[in-house]
């Protein structure tokens, strides 16, 4: 899998549609990528299989641009342009049962969401002129033109609010933002939505956030369908077409993630017939020139599954946990390094140390031969299956969109994995990872 996770895009996303099979010797469709007069980026990746086209719009308005006070301010801005539109000349408001009416006439699907890093709009359209002009004008309403009804507010606060409690209820949960808080420190990637938070916003601070983050010059347009650059570019225009206009005044710089200065050690008792074990740190972003290596590497130390260096001593060797596995999670800063398991509470202190003794024999010594080739066979061969579908694609060229990597990056992937090697693999680990400053949380073991 990605080493990145990908956003969560809404409730109304529908399956994913076939796009094309391809051989990891073949080329990547090619991405076109224009800035539009008023200054939004747009990538578009013409894909004529299926009548359908689907986008992605991203805005520099993610989590980590949320005040302390009000963590989840992004979040519930992003899902509360789908509870209603006010009125427009001609065009009537439209509350939420309308709006829900409305795209399912269409055939079409709206969503929204946001990220640690951006917030995002998605639309999902048979390329049919009149329905996706009818669609595109629906989708620029809810972008452009939110009610952020009160009453609607109120409820979903309450909803909200009840869900955050029941989590807080669960050993993962608690284990989860322990590790967030201690990996993070004071930086916006550490804050989490909390009822006390949720209090704090109303829904002028939602209007707020919406009319000073959402402007048609700060937008990244992710396209992927049966449009050409013409059509797309009038796509982009028409959803973009409610927002304010004029030049953006450059955001202020939000502050890198720190790194570990000491080891932290956090133990939380809990009742539970499970422990939950966290051990990591501070990655890289995803711009890193070490990405590859990275990827590579850990696909052997523990996110291959069962063939991985954690599996084979955590769970087949000792039969200390059912599952154990890491990850990076590159972002636009630093995100984190985890090792994550559970097990029997009375194991965990053995399965916390057999963890960390695989960590450090891997960044101290890497990969074997065999290990290494291995990988390469398994990520290189599953490559098709990244892009098999316009959704997956879509996903793809977002990320290449909002991180600022090359156009060509698709069509280079296996060649770039390919061309790992053992040494790019130490060296990169040993300079992201410091295996003697790690959080270790534990949830529910036995003292």
């Amino acid at each position: 899998m990605f080493a990145i996770k990908t956003i969560a895009i809404g409730r109304h996303i529908a399956p994913a549609v076939a796009l094309f099979c391809l051989n990891p010797a073949f080329a990547a469709l090619p991405i076109e990528h224009w800035t539009q007069p008023a200054g939004a980026q747009v990538y578009l990746v013409q894909s004529k299989a299926v009548p359908m086209v689907d986008v992605q719009i991203d805005f520099d308005a993610g989590a980590r641009r949320d005040p302390a006070a009000q963590a989840g301010l992004a979040a519930v801005t992003a899902s509360m342009s789908e509870k209603g539109v006010r009125a427009h000349g001609r065009e009537p408001a439209l509350d939420e049962n309308a709006i829900d009416d409305a795209w399912a006439d269409l055939g079409a699907n709206f969503g929204a969401g946001a990220t640690s890093d951006r917030m995002s709009f998605t639309l999902r359209s048979l390329t049919d002129a009149a329905l996706l002009d009818r669609a595109a004008q629906l989708a620029a309403r809810q972008i452009g033109e939110p009610s952020f009804p009160d009453a609607i507010w109120q409820r979903e606060r309450q909803r909200i609010t009840a869900a955050l409690k029941e989590a807080d209820t669960r050993p993962a949960t608690q284990a989860g933002r322990a590790f967030q808080r201690a990996v993070y420190g004071s930086h916006p990637y550490g804050q989490r939505t909390t009822p006390q938070t949720l209090t704090a916003i109303g829904v002028a601070d939602m209007r707020a956030l919406q009319a000073r983050a959402l402007r048609s010059c700060g937008a990244k347009v992710s396209i992927v369908g049966a449009l050409d650059r013409v059509q797309a570019d009038r796509l982009a225009t028409k959803l973009l077409g409610r927002l304010p206009a004029g030049p953006c005044t450059p955001l202020p710089a939000v502050a890198e993630v720190q790194p570990l200065a000491a080891p932290q050690d956090i133990r939380i008792p809990f009742d539970s017939a499970q422990a939950h074990v966290y051990i990591g740190q501070p990655g890289f972003r995803r711009a890193d020139p070490d990405y590859f290596a990275l990827t590579v590497g850990n696909y052997i130390l523990g996110g291959g599954g069962f063939v991985s260096r954690l599996t084979e001593q955590v769970r087949e060797q000792r039969g200390l946990s059912y599952s154990v596995q890491s990850w990076f999670e590159p972002a636009l800063h630093a995100g984190a390094f985890t090792i994550n398991l559970q097990t029997r509470p009375d194991q965990a202190a053995q399965a916390v140390d057999v963890a960390r003794a695989v960590l450090d024999r891997f960044v101290a010594d890497g990969p074997t031969p065999q290990e290494l080739q291995a990988a390469k066979d398994n990520l290189v061969g599953g490559f098709p299956l990244r892009i098999d579908s316009n959704a997956k694609l879509l996903s793809n060229v977002a990320n290449i969109a909002w991180n600022g990597l090359p156009l060509d990056y698709l069509d280079t992937w296996t060649a770039q994995a390919q061309k790992v090697t053992a040494d790019d693999i130490r060296a990169a680990f040993g300079r992201k990872l410091q295996p003697d400053r790690m959080v270790t949380v534990v949830v529910g073991g036995t003292p």
